[in-house]
């Protein structure tokens, strides 16, 4: 048997030999022969888990002094310790607190590097009342452990710090921030929260200056910013307060981190402005608040950006007004304060009246070539002319020809001109639009209106002649002129000749105040430079009519025709035609006249010539040739016009000729045209032939066409038949249309591809007709026999 006379167990034994009743006496045997083993401390323990609290700490704190080593002795003993204390008041029972505290220092002092008993450890400390104690708990237990279980205490340690507030929650944090550098802004929040602003904006700045920063709360660089500048506006007067008691640290320069912003953010410069403005009245500076304002609503470049610092700055000085105005009406009122009032009314109702020009101005600013906001400049100016001047010439020394995509640049120029015009002076008007003539703009159309502008000036003063001389020198070009005038890569005082709409005018003007020679001259350098519109042709040969020279007007029509092919030709044929049937010319050179026009004429076009074709040789020709046209019409017209074209050849056939005369045409188109044309023909036909008395004829028509008639989608074609059998036929010619009737109903069941059109085209219900009534036959054997046979 071992020796134990000298172990704790059995000093403990000879002194608290009270505490030991018989039932406990095998297992103190036990622990007495083995006081280093764990299982026999478990087996005693888990014996005196009933008793009472003193006789439980008796056994688990000898069990602690032989196993000092043994984490589960220690945490059942300090666990025990802790619950027996769980409710009481600390700071009365401080002695209590302080027993179970040496006990943890005892166990800490075997086993420092298990994590479990630190943290239970430091949250029984935060339950007490001894901060610097708990601190140095904190701090011994970083130092213990190593820096991979670091993550279990720190969030502890933050709560202690955010709990105890003050400059060691500073502190700790600050520590922390050495361990997880990306959680500064929980330490920003922190500072805010303890109203240490200044320290907080130097941890923002901190951010900012770092590049690889990552917000964990997904925060952009500039939603940083802007936190740091409403605190820095909000907080302006605590920060000023907190450097001028400390007047050592390194103070921050709020207007200048802000102007830096205005510089980096673009997009929101409006609402830094109105931050530094802010900052300057929180520190009472009003006076640099106005500056800041008029320098904001001077700089930004958008309309939403001006709004924002300009109802900033208008209900700043609403305020101070307000502020003067209750300051007057009271008992401290003064001439002083009476002259600033009126001051600031005068400056405030300034500010209201440049509103309009600053808007302008930003507009201007996001694009100096907008024409269309130099216009509204000028407009903004009324009646003053110096002002106005100014505008015009700022203008055009600004914008650049090129780039002037909003508005036209040759108004602006033509605007300019004429204001001098209206004040009666046009040696300067000239001037501008001398001016104007050398400017390279954008387009050559440009160009052209700017000198239709010049010209039309020049008609108001009756200076004929020197609008003629300015819009020929404006058209002169050479002979054979090759410039495109579409090649933007060429200057458009090169192109201007070829202008259609200058030399439209150019037309215009000679014809109001020149010879019919000189007009002429201009039509025909049109189509020298081979720049002439059909409306051109038209009106040449309009011109030319008016003037009696009818073969000339011919001649364009002519060259109009040559000059453009078709669909354009087809008017211009259909104009010189209708003119040369009105003007009577020889048969032989009208119908030589429409085979031209015929010659090359697509199929769509073709009808409206073969009809006034047809007109002209029935009314100076013969009615054979008339036939002729017209039969050679039915072959040449477009698809869609063929049955109407046979319809009209059949018609005048029949006023000439007679009825007997169609046959031959009916059934010639009834080979060419498409079934549902066909179907409608035929009914024709043999409506024809009935008048014509030939009932059986008329019955084989009625036969060939009903192989184009489904009875359910065209009913009419059959009632057509039955009328016609009705009234012309017997028995037997009945039971055999409704047996060809039958057999089409059949036929059309049976076709996939008619089947599957009338699925697409099927009419709503009531459109088509039904074959027969479910109702009795009437007297009529005829209908008798049909219902008997259906």
């Amino acid at each position: 048997m071992p020796d134990t006379s000298l172990s704790s167990a059995a000093l403990s034994t000879k002194l608290d030999i009270y505490l030991i009743s018989e039932s406990d006496i095998a297992y103190e045997q036990d622990v007495l022969r083995y006081p280093h083993t764990l299982g026999p401390w478990l087996k005693y323990i888990e014996h005196k888990s009933e008793s009472a609290i003193h006789e439980r700490v008796f056994v688990l704190e000898r069990a602690s002094r032989d196993l000092g080593r043994s984490y589960k002795v220690w945490k059942l003993y300090l666990d025990l310790r802790m619950q027996h204390l769980q409710g009481i008041n600390p700071a009365k029972y401080e002695d209590e607190y302080r027993k179970v505290n040496e006990c943890f220092e005892r166990a800490l002092m075997m086993l420092s590097t298990m994590p479990r008993l630190w943290l239970d450890y430091l949250h029984f400390l935060m339950k007490q009342c001894c901060i610097t104690e708990t601190r140095r708990a904190f701090d011994r237990a970083l130092r213990a452990l190593p820096i991979t279980q670091h993550d279990r205490i720190w969030p502890l340690y933050l709560e202690f710090a955010r709990s105890v507030k003050g400059p060691t929650a500073i502190k700790i944090y600050e520590r922390y921030l050495q361990y997880r550098p990306q959680d500064r802004e929980d330490f920003i929040e922190l500072l805010v929260e303890l109203d240490y602003h200044a320290e907080a904006a130097e941890q923002y700045l901190r951010l900012l200056n770092a590049p690889k920063f990552v917000s964990k709360n997904g925060k952009s660089q500039f939603q940083i910013w802007t936190e740091l500048t409403d605190l820095l506006v909000h907080f302006a007067r605590n920060i000023k307060e907190h450097y001028r008691r400390s007047p050592s640290s390194r103070q921050i320069d709020t207007e200048k981190i802000i102007r830096s912003g205005i510089e980096k953010f673009s997009d929101q410069r409006g609402k830094l402005w109105v931050n530094l403005a802010m900052y300057k009245i929180a520190l009472g500076d009003y006076e640099g608040a106005r500056d800041v304002f008029d320098e904001g609503i001077t700089t930004v470049m958008t309309v939403r950006d001006f709004v924002l610092v300009f109802d900033a700055y208008v209900e700043f000085e609403e305020s101070v007004i307000s502020q003067l105005m209750e300051l007057a009406g009271s008992d401290k009122a003064s001439e002083q304060v009476d002259a600033e009032l009126d001051v600031r009314m005068m400056m405030f109702e300034h500010l209201m009246d440049r509103r309009p020009f600053l808007v302008n101005d930003v507009m201007l600013r996001q694009n100096p070539n907008n024409v269309l906001e130099w216009e509204k400049r000028v407009g903004l100016w009324g009646n003053n002319a110096k002002q106005v001047v100014e505008t015009y010439t700022d203008a055009i020394a600004t914008i650049n020809p090129k780039k002037a995509a909003v508005g036209q640049l040759y108004q602006l120029f033509a605007n300019y001109a004429k204001y001098y015009e209206k004040a009666g002076d046009l040696r300067q008007a000239r001037i501008v639009f001398e001016r104007g003539l050398n400017v390279p703009f954008k387009s050559a159309n440009e160009l052209a209106d700017l000198y239709i502008e010049y010209a039309e000036m020049l008609l108001r003063a009756e200076e004929f002649d020197s609008a003629v001389a300015l819009i020929a020198k404006a058209t002169k070009g050479p002979k054979r002129s090759t410039v495109d005038f579409f090649d933007e890569s060429i200057a458009p005082q090169q192109r201007l000749h070829k202008s259609m709409k200058l030399w439209s005018f150019y037309v215009d003007l000679v014809e109001s105040v020149g010879t019919v020679d000189d007009t002429r001259a201009v039509y025909d350098r049109i189509f020298e430079l081979k720049i002439a519109t059909p409306l051109t042709v038209v009106n040449y040969a309009n011109f030319l009519e008016e003037n009696k020279y009818f073969e000339e007007s011919f001649k364009i029509y002519e060259r109009g025709v040559e000059q453009f092919g078709y669909p354009v030709a087809f008017e211009l044929w259909n104009l010189y035609l209708t003119k040369a049937m009105k003007r009577k010319l020889n048969v032989e050179r009208l119908r030589d006249l429409f085979e031209q026009a015929l010659e090359n004429c697509p199929p769509e076009f073709a009808k409206a010539l073969f009809l006034l074709y047809g007109e002209l040789e029935e009314t100076r020709g013969l009615a054979k040739n008339a036939m002729v046209v017209y039969e050679r019409a039915t072959s040449r017209v477009a698809e869609k016009d063929r049955a109407e074209m046979y319809r009209f050849y059949i018609k005048k056939t029949a006023t000439i000729y007679g009825l007997p005369a169609t046959r031959p045409i009916y059934e010639r188109a009834i080979e060419v045209l498409p079934d549902g044309e066909c179907r409608l023909l035929c009914e024709d036909f043999a409506d024809m032939e009935r008048k014509l008395g030939e009932i059986e004829r008329a019955r084989g028509v009625y036969v060939h066409g009903s192989q184009f008639a489904d009875p359910r989608l065209h009913p009419k074609y059959w009632e057509k038949w039955h009328e016609f059998e009705v009234m012309n036929g017997d028995e037997e010619t009945f039971k055999e249309m409704l047996r060809i009737k039958r057999a089409v109903t059949a036929q059309y069941n049976t076709d996939i591809n008619f089947i599957a059109a009338q699925t697409v085209a099927r009419k709503p219900e009531g459109e088509i007709a039904e074959v027969k009534a479910a109702s009795p036959p009437g007297d009529d054997p005829m209908e008798q026999l049909a219902y008997v046979e259906e």
